[in-house]
């Protein structure tokens, strides 16, 4: 064991993040004209609308990155990320006020779906950006 220079100590070996985590890796493109970060622990389903990508896939996940790092999209940047379920009790509450409560809930997941589908609309009609692509390519994995 080794004392770090904050004063943490570490054990040799390393840590597996997420392990036994389902995961999907989703295309996304920001459409806009702005660049949009998104952090480790943000509901990857509930982002900026100016991203366009499976947004059924990205359903209870988070990017798959260690914590407290972001990814950072470019306009008109076009990239493949993996995300990874979210642990815990499985509740979310706040990001884009979508998905309020336990997202395995089908009754929760359908509300979201319906707020989702609010928000772009009206996202997309401020900022002036092109209607989610059906045709945006994603994968599903599991771990």
């Amino acid at each position: 064991m080794s004392q770090g220079p904050l004063g943490y100590e570490t054990q040799p070996g390393s840590i597996e993040i997420n392990a036994g985590r389902a995961t999907a890796t989703v295309l996304v493109a920001n459409t806009g004209d702005r660049a949009v970060q998104v952090g480790s622990h943000y509901h990857f389903y509930e982002g900026n609308a100016a991203r366009q990508f499976d947004r059924e896939a990205a359903y209870g996940k988070h990017l798959a990155i260690p914590s407290g790092l972001a990814i950072r999209f470019e306009p008109g940047d076009e990239r493949e990320v993996e995300l990874v379920d979210f642990g815990g009790k499985r509740v979310l509450y706040g990001f884009s006020n979508v998905v309020n409560g336990a997202f395995v809930d089908p009754a929760v997941k359908k509300a979201a779906a319906e707020r989702l589908q609010d928000f772009l609309e009206n996202s997309n009609a401020e900022a002036n950006v092109p209607s989610p692509d059906a045709s945006t390519h994603a994968t599903n994995e599991e771990a």
